[in-house]
């Protein structure tokens, strides 16, 4: 059978996988060989989820359910339970793409609704299990899995300063040498990719910058209000926020699609994740910032659209 028989040929989501190739590499020399193992089993159910999905009804899989598998495997902790990882891939391809059309149709970003599906649902595996970065080569390629971290107060940096208000190193946390989740580690792998995307004309600039903007401009005020919250900087290292910002907040389906919109969108992203991480009681909150993101993202649109034209018609 031809590939092409099989797949959605996308331009864009090969750009994607491109870039995430690295940040997939450098996830296996971290944590070990089975980030490997966990992507291969996500990526199998899911595509082959989605193929019988769509054959049904006469159509292709999109070449995006692979960039979905990627970016969910690589938002989970390394040791997570594979069946857990199965369901929950299955769970955001059916209720976050499929149940509502397929590729083009959906309203959420699917990676995030199966992340958020098991986070609620398996708190445990999600939360407190995290494993030792390794630091020398070959690092994680020369084994299955790093050592378990036991101490949940020094699991995650973003834990910790949750805590204790304890700030990790900033080299460790650019170089992304510390506990976390599978891809959101190297800081400075994911900026390299921010700017390839955006110089493919892959992913947009205005919601990248709008949520930098956004979460920086929150947490000065709420620095100076006393809030506990990390300077923008630090927090922006911390947790899933750069790789939720280029990779989860950009999707072209889900995200606003006017210009103005888009900063609109980003900054809402950026300010939300600053609320949630200080007056929660989750560690992070990127994913429920997007997920909320993308609930207002048609909203948003519209009303830019509206005022858009409110504005052409009083210049006639």
């Amino acid at each position: 059978m031809i590939y092409k028989d099989i797949f959605k040929v996308q331009k864009n989501m090969r750009a994607v996988l491109l870039s995430l190739v690295p940040i997939v590499l450098f996830s296996i020399y971290i944590y070990g060989q089975r980030v490997l193992v966990l992507l291969i089993l996500v990526t199998t159910i899911g595509t082959a989820a989605e193929y019988m999905w769509e054959k049904r009804y006469g159509s292709k899989a999109s070449e995006a359910v692979f960039v979905t598998c990627i970016l969910y495997t690589m938002t989970l902790p390394p040791s997570i339970p594979m069946w857990i990882a199965a369901i929950g891939i299955l769970f955001g391809l059916f209720f976050g793409k499929l149940f509502f059309g397929g590729f083009g149709r959906n309203i959420f970003n699917p990676a995030l609704v199966g992340r958020a599906f098991i986070y609620v649902n398996f708190p445990e595996p999600m939360t407190i299990s995290w494993n030792v970065a390794s630091g020398f080569f070959p690092g994680g390629f020369s084994s299955y899995l790093t050592q378990e971290i036991d101490a949940v107060s020094s699991a995650t940096p973003m834990i910790m300063f949750k805590n204790s208000g304890a700030l990790a190193d900033i080299k460790s946390l650019v170089l992304g040498t510390i506990p976390g989740a599978a891809g959101e580690t190297c800081k400075i792998l994911i900026i390299i990719s921010a700017l390839y995307l955006i110089y493919k004309k892959t992913a947009s600039h205005e919601i990248m910058l709008g949520s930098v903007a956004g979460f920086s401009l929150l947490s000065i005020v709420m620095k100076f209000a006393g809030v506990h919250a990390a300077n923008p900087l630090y927090g922006m290292m911390m947790g899933g926020f750069l790789f939720g910002t280029v990779y989860m907040a950009t999707d072209p389906i889900s995200a606003a699609k006017t210009k103005a919109g888009k900063w609109i969108y980003g900054l809402i992203i950026g300010a939300v994740t600053i609320l949630i991480r200080s007056m929660s009681l989750f560690n992070g909150g990127m994913m429920f910032a997007i997920l909320i993101g993308n609930t207002f993202a048609p909203i948003i649109d519209y009303f830019v659209k509206e005022a858009e034209k409110k504005k052409k018609e009083a210049a006639i």
